[in-house]
């Protein structure tokens, strides 16, 4: 099966909230428990419109047009977490020669998952990001996705305790990748 990436827009958003619902609950039970999951969707786990708006969040579909996964890049300060998570929140452009760029709210529908899907969208993240001048990449990674990082490049083991609501936390993992 063949995959196609393209420019998320605001109408696609239904259908990213709904694809980020499923991958969250069928790829993370190995790493996080139910009541982590759950949380975790309601606050930290959802579309952030700042990277649509911007251009930087892409989606991948099937040849039959069915969603199959999204990511984006940031030239925003924002490292992680949806638009109404106001605790990541920060807008603010960042400067290619000295920041990051930030790599963003990557999610794989698990009928699709570990089929080349996040790759391909994490090439055209980074592709454009150096276009952009970028010299590098980081992120916040959730413990499912620090595999496909590590295989991409990306290093770091630098857990940190993200909120989720109630008390509730799930570890993250800060990972960087210079780019070549």
């Amino acid at each position: 099966m063949s995959y196609s990436i393209r420019k998320a827009t605001l109408k696609d958003k239904p259908e990213i909230e709904k694809l980020i619902e499923e991958s969250v609950r069928g790829l993370s039970g190995d790493d996080y428990d139910a009541r982590q999951i759950e949380l975790s969707i309601k606050t930290v786990f959802g579309v952030d419109t700042e990277l649509i708006a911007d251009e930087t969040y892409f989606v991948a579909e099937t040849e039959t047009g069915e969603m199959a996964g999204c990511g984006g890049w940031s030239r925003r300060k924002t490292l992680y977490g949806a638009s109404v998570y106001s605790a990541s929140r920060d807008s603010e452009l960042l400067d290619p020669e000295s920041d990051a760029a930030k790599i963003r709210a990557f999610f794989i529908h698990p009928r699709f998952a570990r089929k080349g899907i996040g790759t391909l969208i994490l090439e055209a993240c980074e592709n454009e990001a150096k276009a952009h001048g970028f010299k590098s990449a980081e992120m916040m990674a959730t413990l499912p996705g620090v595999k496909l990082y590590a295989v991409r490049g990306y290093t770091g083991d630098a857990q940190v305790k993200v909120p989720v609501g109630e008390n509730v936390e799930i570890i993250c993992v800060k990972m960087r990748k210079l780019f070549v």
